[in-house]
């Protein structure tokens, strides 16, 4: 399976030096061995369309062997690590998990 998770940074932390410790934090998370791959990224630079959502600051790509794996990383302390680290920093975030 696919989990697929979009970030909105709140104003405050869109700076370089709070972008770089995020970015070192969705890169620690591949630390998790029920990982099989992936990447985080930020938006690419297209030309604007009305079907492109470009509004979001960075997305998370992993993928899974299955459900149980994925049950496994949300409850990894890396994962919980993240959360407690950056929860606050987010305006919004959409997870989108695909079988």
């Amino acid at each position: 399976m696919d989990h697929h998770v979009y970030f909105w940074l709140k104003e405050e932390n869109k700076n370089a030096e709070d972008r770089a410790a995020f970015e070192k934090g969705l890169a620690g998370l591949f630390e998790i061995p029920e990982i099989l791959g992936g990447r985080w990224a930020v938006p690419a630079a297209l030309p604007p369309r009305p079907v492109l959502d470009q509004s979001w600051d960075y997305a998370l790509a992993v993928k899974f062997d299955g459900v149980a794996e994925h049950d496994v990383y949300q409850e990894h302390p890396l994962h919980k690590q993240f959360l407690e680290d950056f929860r606050s920093w987010w305006a919004q975030v959409q997870i989108k998990d695909l079988a």
